[in-house]
């Protein structure tokens, strides 16, 4: 529990201050920490006791030269959890050090408990990254979901609950904004920050929040009985947004479908993975992506490379051949998407209606079909789906 290093870096700073040497041992009496550095590895005595009665000792000369290893001064144990770990001992004519004893062995033990709380949160993370790894990854022929769900249980997660998986990216600046000054973070040596940042918002103690690499934050959200996705959705603009307040970063968030089993959790984190890759292709200002809104896509993606360039060329050849192609493209996007209605669309694409129509025709006029057939206009709405999509 009381580390070397710990007691080494302890003993060595405490020394400095107070101008006493001051050593650290073990609860076997071992010293593992020393403003002396001759003292570490040999044995104190006097510790022995002191541990056995958690009481504080004082040595005069003569007192100490009886013990092994003991010097004049005064030992005090260090106490955590009603235990006794070790002890502390300051070095020099009982009435001087005496004063010390008690700041000494109380900012010791604060220290310890501080390291241990550390210690036991890394621990914590380490098996909250390990579990979201093992659903990302879960493949029912390798490992039984009963086995994870196990698990979870051991670090007080509850995966039978509703829970649905969200998935953060968090950025630094483009060269663009880099070149006008903004400042950069490095994202690993930023990582807890964002960690806590994230877990203000998703609290619940059933939440489970870890990172996945850097820049990336995984999310099990639980979803409470009278808990909608539209709160979600108001939660992870929270996240973006004070992400995106600190200097330098830039945040987007994936969200994926509710899920109450190991494999639907493994799904639904697929899904906000997908969300968050596919949502940055089309133009899209928000900085949360629901997969159930890109459900097309997905598909659309899963189809592979080859497929989308068929249906490009076989369904927008002509259009693509025109220069105003990127603008003819999005009015096909956001007709379809707007429920074929022309004020929704125009609204959409914040133009007058006017201009709509005006493009509609064009449309119709260069691959001669109405945009009213709707058969058609969905094969063309794939293949626009397609170009935004590129190569990736």
């Amino acid at each position: 529990m009381l580390s070397p290093s710990l007691a080494q870096e302890i003993a060595g700073d405490t020394s400095a201050v107070i101008g006493f040497n001051v050593l650290i041992t073990d609860a076997e009496g071992m010293v593992i920490g020393s403003g002396d550095s001759s003292r570490v590895g040999s044995f104190h005595e006097a510790s022995v006791e002191v541990v056995r009665t958690q009481e504080p000792a004082t040595h005069n000369a003569s007192q100490a030269q009886r013990l092994q290893g003991v010097r004049p001064g005064v030992t005090l144990p260090l106490v955590t959890g009603g235990r006794a770990v070790g002890t502390v001992g300051i070095t020099g004519t009982p009435a001087q050090v005496r004063r010390f004893g008690l700041l000494v062995k109380r900012q010791t033990e604060i220290l310890l408990r501080e390291s241990v709380m550390l210690r036991s949160r890394l621990l914590a993370e380490r098996a909250a990254e390990t579990l979201l790894a093992d659903i990302a990854a879960y493949d029912p022929q390798v490992v039984e979901g009963d086995f994870l769900v196990f698990r979870a249980a051991e670090l007080g997660f509850d995966l039978r609950l509703r829970r649905v998986a969200v998935a953060l990216e968090v950025t630094v600046p483009d060269a663009a904004a880099r070149r006008r000054g903004a400042p950069t973070q490095d994202m690993a040596l930023i990582r807890s920050e964002l960690l806590r940042t994230v877990r203000e918002v998703f609290a619940d103690p059933q939440d489970i929040v870890a990172g996945t690499a850097p820049g990336w934050i995984g999310v099990l959200h639980r979803l409470p009985a009278r808990g909608s996705m539209a709160s979600l959705v108001a939660d992870c603009r929270r996240v973006a947004d004070v992400i995106a307040a600190q200097d330098g970063l830039a945040a987007r968030v994936g969200i994926g479908e509710p899920a109450t089993s190991v494999g639907g959790l493994h799904d639904s984190y697929q899904d906000a993975c997908d969300a968050l890759r596919l949502g940055a292709r089309p133009a899209n200002s928000s900085p949360v992506h629901l997969i159930s809104d890109l459900r097309v896509h997905q598909v659309l993606a899963a189809v592979g490379q080859s497929a989308r360039n068929r249906l490009l060329d076989l369904t927008a050849a002509d259009l693509r051949a025109q220069p105003d192609w990127p603008v003819l493209r999005d009015t096909v996007t956001a007709w379809c998407e707007s429920g074929f209605n022309l004020v929704r669309a125009s609204a959409a694409l914040h133009i007058h209606r006017n201009t709509v129509v005006y493009r509609m025709n064009k449309i119709e006029q260069i691959t001669g079909r109405p945009l009213r057939d709707h058969r058609a206009t969905m094969a063309l709405y794939l293949a626009c789906l397609a170009d935004r999509m590129g190569s990736g």
